[in-house]
């Protein structure tokens, strides 16, 4: 059978079968598709141990136009939509190279950036003000600290789905997979004040406003916010507050998971609030508890009273 009819297969069964997001199968597509052009592979047996080997190689060389190589993680992203390509095609009973085979490298370890709590404070306290768009800023980086959240979450909220009287409500996350979410009172108050300012009747949670005055945009299509305007929101904040690292909304979900830790809440339950499938995921950010406790550790251990 042919490789590139296979892969829009592939892609089609990731999209029935396994639910995966538009953004997903679009990557698989593009990292196996590159693989596919480079090795000029037609056919399924013509996959080879060697062949990926060279490719592999090719990934590790390879640069851009400004000399920059590919990060270690992104070469990985290739091989893992690969393995996932060849374990499609052993489920149809298609001869070609094994999967398991092919060894997934290790990722470089990196510090998670987080903020602490003075400066999650600081960022909060910086979108003050009472026009609609400062409301509202001020309610999205609430409810990113509050639950968590990841952007595409934030984004895709209707207002219907927030209970603010029980204080929590569910997000669909990675993979079509629904969790229930908390908020905090502060989270909740910012909310009410920023949907008590709006006078529109559009669905969305949070809808895109006009930097000067604060109104609704009154364009034709819908008003949902974008995910870019998500982070030029925070990265605005943070500047305002005087926070000197780079700040992202996912820094405010870390931040959400590395206080929840630090203040003594179970990994699982971390694992839980954050949808990740895997508690894996969730233990990179044990290395800050660890030296939190490392240094509860040097303080109190071995303290010998005097005799």
């Amino acid at each position: 059978m042919d490789l590139k009819k296979l892969l829009i297969e592939f892609l089609e069964y990731l999209e029935v079968e396994r639910g995966r997001s538009k953004k997903t199968i679009e990557n698989y597509r593009h990292y196996v598709k590159v693989f596919l052009d480079w090795s000029k592979a037609g056919k399924p047996k013509e996959i080879t141990a060697e062949t990926v080997r060279k490719f592999r190689l090719h990934l590790n060389r390879v640069q851009d136009q400004k000399g920059r190589e590919l990060a270690k993680i992104t070469q990985n992203y290739y091989i893992i939509a690969l393995r996932n390509f060849l374990k499609y095609l052993a489920k149809r009973d298609i001869a070609t190279l094994v999967a398991e085979k092919i060894e997934v490298g290790k990722n470089p370890t990196h510090s998670i950036d987080f903020l602490e709590p003075g400066e999650v404070e600081r960022i909060l306290d910086s979108a003050s003000g009472s026009d609609l768009k400062s409301l509202r800023d001020r309610a999205v980086l609430e409810l990113l600290f509050s639950a968590g959240l990841r952007v595409s979450e934030l984004t895709n909220l209707n207002k219907d789905q927030i209970n603010l009287k029980s204080r929590e409500f569910s997000v669909r996350g990675k993979g079509g997979k629904i969790r229930v979410v908390f908020i905090s009172d502060t989270a909740k108050k910012a909310i009410e004040d920023y949907l008590a300012k709006r006078a529109d009747i559009d669905q969305a949670l949070f809808v895109r406003v006009a930097s000067k005055g604060g109104k609704i945009l009154s364009k034709k299509d819908n008003l949902r916010i974008t995910p870019r305007s998500i982070q030029r929101i925070v990265k605005y904040y943070a500047a305002k507050a005087g926070i000197v690292k780079e700040v992202h909304p996912h820094t405010l979900r870390h931040s959400f998971a590395t206080d929840l830790l630090i203040n003594g809440a179970d990994i699982r339950s971390v694992q839980a609030m954050l949808g990740h499938s895997s508690i894996t995921t969730t233990q990179i950010y044990t290395h800050i508890t660890n030296q939190q406790l490392r240094e509860v550790h040097q303080a109190f251990h071995g303290r010998r009273k005097g005799k």
